[in-house]
This record gives structure tokens, C-alpha cells and sequence, in this order.
């Protein structure tokens, strides 16, 4: 589309113009100033662009369309991004400072810490009171904190490589934690079929680039020539980074997008798609009852340890009723594997093979 645009510029005699109309070639003008993109609008009463979408409204939308002109995207917008694609870094856990391989207590100690401490939700203060009145293990939550942020470490890189493909319709949102009493917002991508999280990133906004961000790693095991649509709420950084994928995927099919907006089926969109909506809310009331009992985090690394190893858990080790009581990945490598440590154990050998 911008080569289009810049193309038209030469033969337009205006020249102040940058970027003008694919369906009516009136010059665009400058709708939005943003710090990752500036969004140009078209202005043309006549554009057959508008006038198509405006016929499309039914009488009750054209109504609402005049109080609330915001809810209706009926004008042709090009977006001008500020970023490259090599900008796009997905967060990660730091490098841990302790190292698997030397820790204190047996390898079955940090099963029982992950089991504790992330599958049952179970905050680190408690998890390190159980495991040293219970089972006598002395350990400080410190400790506890320590092995999860080193697991985090290696099961990121477990996560992304053991996703496998995923699902033709993907739904995303984002929720917020606070860090250091401030909001910082976690990106969740989930297949809707097969209830697996194929992208997760942590940012300090809810902007263009962290959506872009993680749908960049959501569709990165996907074939080519799949045809891929994704369910979002109204936040329109997710229609900003449809477009500049799809720029970029040219001449691979394009990923779609459709919005449910409010809580009300209020449209024939929302009415539709409102259930692979609720799939991901779902999935963020979950990640908030695990989130939850921390009361918040003191350090950026703790959020996102969290929030990886939250991943592996419901990923390879929660059942879902939806799934028939069955994973969302299934990993042949755990079925023999009876008890919750064991599985953790075992899945951090499988990402650190000299570890355990």
C-alpha cells in the first residue's frame, strides 16, 4: 500500500500531499500524530470507499453513527509506522544468577517449589512455610523467588520452541499487573481451538508496538499459506499491527480481524465472534488468580518469570474440561510422569538437558 501511495505522489500536482486514496486518489491528510505511527485519514465526502461502508449501516447504526462517529471506522486510514520489523524484540526472563545444576537442595525440591509456588498458585512466602514445616526443607521465600526466576529462564525458550502450529482463529487481550505500584500490561495470544497460548509479552503500554510485538510470535509457527483471524476487543493497537504485518506478509494471504466491542451485543460483529472472545477473558482471569496473591511486583524480572512459568503450567500441565480433562499440549515425554513435580521436573530437564 505505501509504495502505491508514493507512487501516485509523483503524478499528483499537489505536492505538499504525501499519501493520497487507493479508491478516490484525493491526497490523505494528517488524522493522528502518535510516537510509533502517524495515521493519515481521507477526507473525501465522495470517496466510493465511504459512501460503500455507509450503505452497509443499518438505521439504527447510522443513528449511533452520528453521536458517536468514533465507533464507526468508515474512511479509508493508512498508517505510517516509525518502527522497523528488526525493533520487534520480544521480553524474555533475564539470565539467571543461580544456575540449576548447583543448587542446595535435590532436584525434587524445586519440583515441589514450582508445584507450590506456580501450578497451585501459592505466593512464595508460603510456598518456603510449607515446604519447611511440612516437609522440613529449610528454604526462604527468597529461595523460592531465586529457582522460579532461573526456571523462568529456560522455560521461556521451551515455551516458544514446543508451541507447535496454531489454530486458524486466535483471539488476544491484554491485562494489567502493577510493578513498583505502576501499570504495565501483559499481551496473551491464545489458539481457540486448542486452548494453547501461543504468544505472551510484557510492556509498560498497551500501544502499537507490544501488540505488534507479540502477534509477530503468535503467527511465527504458522504456514505461510494459512489463512489466520484474529478476535480482539476495540483497543486499536490491534488493527495497527494487522496492518503492518500484513504489509509485510505481501503477497501471503492477509490475517483478518474482528472486533467485539462492550460487554453488549450491540452489532452484528460482536454478536458473532463475542465466544472466541470470551475465551481469552477467561484465560485472563486465570493468569489474574495466579497473579493475584504477589500483591503486585517489586521488579520487572519477577513479573515476567511469573508470567512464562504461569505459560508452561497451563500450556503442558493444567487440564481443561473443554479438552476433555487433557492439555492443551500434550507432551508424550510427561505421560508416564504421575505427580505435579514430577512433570515440572522433567519438563526443565527436557529445556536444560544437563540440568536434574
Amino acid at each position: 500500500m505505501a509504495f502505491f501511495f508514493q507512487t501516485q505522489k509523483r503524478h499528483h500536482p499537489s505536492r505538499k500531499a504525501k499519501y493520497f486514496c487507493p479508491h478516490c486518489h484525493k491526497a490523505l491528510y494528517r488524522w493522528k500524530e502518535q510516537t510509533l505511527l502517524t495515521i493519515y485519514k481521507c477526507g473525501n465526502d465522495h470517496c466510493p470507499a465511504f459512501l460503500t461502508a455507509l450503505n452497509k449501516l443499518n438505521a439504527s447504526e447510522k443513528q449511533l453513527q452520528k453521536k458517536k462517529l468514533s465507533q464507526f471506522k468508515l474512511r479509508y486510514q493508512y498508517r505510517e509506522y516509525h518502527f522497523q520489523p528488526s525493533s520487534l524484540k520480544h521480553s524474555a526472563p533475564d539470565k539467571p544468577k543461580i544456575d540449576l545444576n548447583r543448587i542446595h537442595h535435590r532436584s525434587d525440591i524445586l519440583g515441589l517449589v514450582l508445584a507450590f509456588h506456580i501450578s497451585c498458585a501459592i505466593t512464595a512466602r508460603k510456598t518456603a512455610f510449607i515446604l519447611r514445616n511440612i516437609f522440613n526443607v529449610p528454604i526462604s521465600y527468597q529461595t523460592v523467588l531465586n529457582y522460579a526466576e532461573s526456571a523462568a529462564y529456560h522455560c521461556h525458550l521451551f515455551n516458544l520452541q514446543r508451541k507447535g502450529p496454531i489454530d486458524p482463529i486466535s483471539s488476544a487481550d491484554e491485562t494489567y499487573i502493577k510493578i513498583r505500584g505502576k501499570h504495565h500490561f501483559v499481551f496473551f495470544f491464545i489458539s481457540t481451538k486448542s486452548l494453547k497460548i501461543t504468544a505472551y509479552h510484557l510492556a509498560d503500554n498497551r500501544d502499537v508496538l507490544p501488540a505488534t510485538i507479540a502477534m509477530t510470535e503468535a503467527i511465527r509457527t504458522a504456514p505461510p499459506d494459512q489463512k489466520l483471524t484474529f478476535i480482539t476487543d476495540g483497543n486499536p493497537s490491534y488493527a495497527a499491527a494487522i496492518h503492518f504485518l500484513n504489509a509485510l506478509r505481501d503477497p501471503l494471504p492477509p490475517l483478518t480481524h474482528h472486533k467485539v466491542i462492550g460487554l453488549q451485543n450491540l452489532d452484528k460483529e460482536s454478536t458473532e465472534f463475542r465466544f472466541y472472545k470470551q475465551i481469552i477473558e477467561r484465560l485472563n482471569r486465570t493468569y489474574k488468580s495466579h497473579v493475584r496473591p504477589t500483591h503486585g511486583f517489586n521488579v520487572r524480572n519477577g513479573a515476567m518469570a511469573l508470567t512464562t512459568l504461569f505459560v508452561t503450567h497451563y500450556n503442558f500441565l493444567r487440564p481443561h474440561m473443554t479438552l476433555n480433562y487433557n492439555v492443551p499440549i500434550s507432551l508424550p515425554e510427561l505421560d508416564p510422569i504421575i505427580s505435579l513435580q514430577g512433570k515440572w521436573m522433567k519438563i526443565l530437564s527436557m529445556a536444560t538437558p544437563s540440568a536434574a
